[in-house]
């Protein structure tokens, strides 16, 4: 399967069951581990374990096989490894907390002018 095919069965696996705030950060040349970061929210714990658990057995269907899986039994945050594309859900307060999109999301113009200056240094 390709890359942008595995992003979208995520994408519409995380959509059935009523993920909140799906968000795609395409994080290719800023990191050789994945290409994409897929984060969303669930409403409860149970939820973003229903929601990951989704995402997995539909891979799973598609014949992928995920590289890992972590935090679904006692965590708040749930990550699934499907190579080329990370799955992030979490509950709200961790999706706040971690604030994945701020670490990993483009950077800021202010951020670039300061990476610039200090290149020329």
């Amino acid at each position: 399967m390709q890359t942008e095919e595995i992003k979208q069965l995520v994408i519409n696996a995380l959509e059935d069951l009523k993920a909140k705030d799906i968000t795609v950060i395409d994080v290719r040349g800023r990191t050789s581990v994945t290409d994409y970061m897929i984060l969303a929210t669930g409403t409860s714990k149970k939820h973003a374990q229903a929601v990951c658990d989704n995402a997995s057995a539909e891979a799973k269907a598609k014949g992928l096989k995920p590289l890992g899986a972590e935090g679904r039994d006692s965590s708040d945050w749930m990550l699934l490894d499907l190579g080329d594309v990370i799955v992030h859900v979490m509950t709200e307060q961790a999706r706040h907390f971690y604030d994945l999109e701020r670490l990993w999301g483009e950077p800021s113009e202010a951020q670039e002018v300061q990476k610039s200056q200090e290149d020329a240094e």
